[in-house]
């Protein structure tokens, strides 16, 4: 799943309606993901999913874009949608012997 990150730490992704992730994301908006394991680091994220609509669409689709330009051939498919996750939570974890450590951020919930 290719996404785009924020300045705020938000993930930004694109779907489709007719996936089952989309169906899951409806039914219940919170999200984990685990990113990375190259060299032995990785960020495990969760979140609070929104499907973006109105003004804030075209701005995280312009994020998503700057990341992912192939994004902009996908942008017209039918039933293409876009969501913001918001983080609650995020831990980096460094396993490298050298270099090894763990930093956990929690987040104020968004409101």
């Amino acid at each position: 799943m290719g996404i785009a990150v924020t300045a705020e730490l938000e993930v930004v992704f694109d779907t489709l309606k007719t996936s089952r992730k989309y169906q899951n994301l409806t039914l219940n908006p919170r999200v984990a993901f685990v990113i990375g394991w190259e060299s032995e680091t990785t960020v495990q994220y969760e979140g609070q999913a929104e499907e973006l609509h109105g003004p804030e669409l075209q701005h995280y689709k312009e994020v998503y874009f700057r990341k992912w330009p192939d994004g902009r051939e996908r942008e017209n498919w039918p039933n293409i949608c876009y969501f913001r996750v918001r983080p609650t939570w995020i831990r980096y974890s460094d396993f490298n012997k050298d270099t090894y450590r763990i930093i956990e951020t929690p987040f104020l919930a968004a409101t």
